[in-house]
């Protein structure tokens, strides 16, 4: 499992890869929150999302637009996602802490765009390219 951040002119654009859909949309969470607040992030609140979607491009950008929505919100910086997909419907829950400015600095992201989006499968596994706009 891994996520690296690619070359953009404007955005960030990730590139994800996992050996499941579940790890798959996990790191993509995990870039998500890595480009927001920076690597120093706890744990000890959690937040559960439940999403149904129409397909697996929407399914992604859904469940990392619900996370961008509650982080800011509620206030809270997540250092993991505990994804399950069965189908087009994911449950993750959400482990995270509050937001310290002193500690969690990184970049705002806007949204996340379908721009450029793409799920691929192959022998290893899963790849994932998804643009976050900042």
């Amino acid at each position: 499992m891994s996520y690296e951040e690619l070359s953009h002119t404007a955005d960030v654009k990730i590139r994800a890869r996992a050996p499941t859909l579940d790890a798959l949309f996990g790191e993509a969470f995990q870039a998500l929150m890595q480009v927001m607040y920076g690597e120093d992030r706890g744990g000890g609140t959690s937040r559960t999302l439940d999403i149904n979607a129409p397909d697996l491009e929407s399914l992604i950008c859904d469940f990392l637009s619900e996370a961008l929505y509650v982080s800011e919100v509620d206030g809270l910086v997540f250092r993991q996602a505990d994804v399950h997909l069965d189908g087009m419907q994911l449950y993750a829950i959400l482990d995270g802490e509050p937001f310290d400015p002193a500690r969690h600095k990184g970049t705002e992201v806007k949204g996340i765009s379908y721009s450029g989006m793409s799920i691929q499968r192959d022998a290893k596994g899963y790849m994932l390219d998804i643009l976050f706009d900042v």
